[in-house]
């Protein structure tokens, strides 16, 4: 059975969150710098495996000083954590996809489970095959170690303990030279 290994191609994919400020509104975030990559043996992606990493200077929820709060030894400490990591894989019912693994953060290693939006796999106008994905999930933020955290006058919490993470993600099929292979 071969192999084929993909690699995320970051010009067409995106890395956010989400979580909730005072209660009362949400606060969207990016990470521009990430890799990661993918192995499967079909094109549906059955039993995949998955690694992925982001540069956490890369955040941006669109304000400096949040950001920087954001990098700091408060929340991600990317001073002494410069990445976040994942390595999983992906696991198919019907036509209902997961993707199951562990995440890092700071050190701390947890389970996570998102739920993936296969868009299939096509060809581009410049001979590369591409398949895309949307996978959504939960974290407690707490578990992973980011455990600041304020309370307003009236007593509600000013960060959310709970995360959403949302993938936009188009991988590249990678071009397997078969002489190389086939000496191999």
């Amino acid at each position: 059975m071969s192999t084929t290994k993909w690699i995320i191609d970051p010009t067409h994919s995106e890395v956010s969150f989400k979580v909730k400020h005072l209660v009362i509104s949400t606060v969207t975030g990016y990470f521009r710098k990430f890799e990661g990559s993918a192995e499967s043996t079909s094109d549906d992606f059955e039993g995949a495996t998955v690694a992925f990493s982001a540069d956490i200077d890369s955040i941006d929820t669109n304000q400096a000083d949040r950001d920087g709060h954001l990098k700091s030894a408060d929340f991600f400490d990317a001073a002494n954590h410069p990445k976040l990591s994942f390595s999983g894989k992906v696991s198919k019912n019907g036509g209902d996809y997961k993707l199951l693994g562990d995440l890092t953060i700071r050190g701390n290693k947890h389970a996570v489970e998102l739920d993936i939006d296969f868009g299939g796999v096509t060809g581009d106008p410049y001979g590369q095959t591409k398949a895309g994905f949307e996978m959504e999930g939960k974290i407690s933020r707490k578990e992973f170690g980011l455990t600041w955290s304020a309370m307003t006058e009236a007593g509600n919490v000013v960060v959310s303990d709970q995360v959403r993470l949302i993938l936009n993600v188009q991988l590249v099929k990678q071009v397997v030279n078969e002489m190389a292979e086939a000496t191999a």
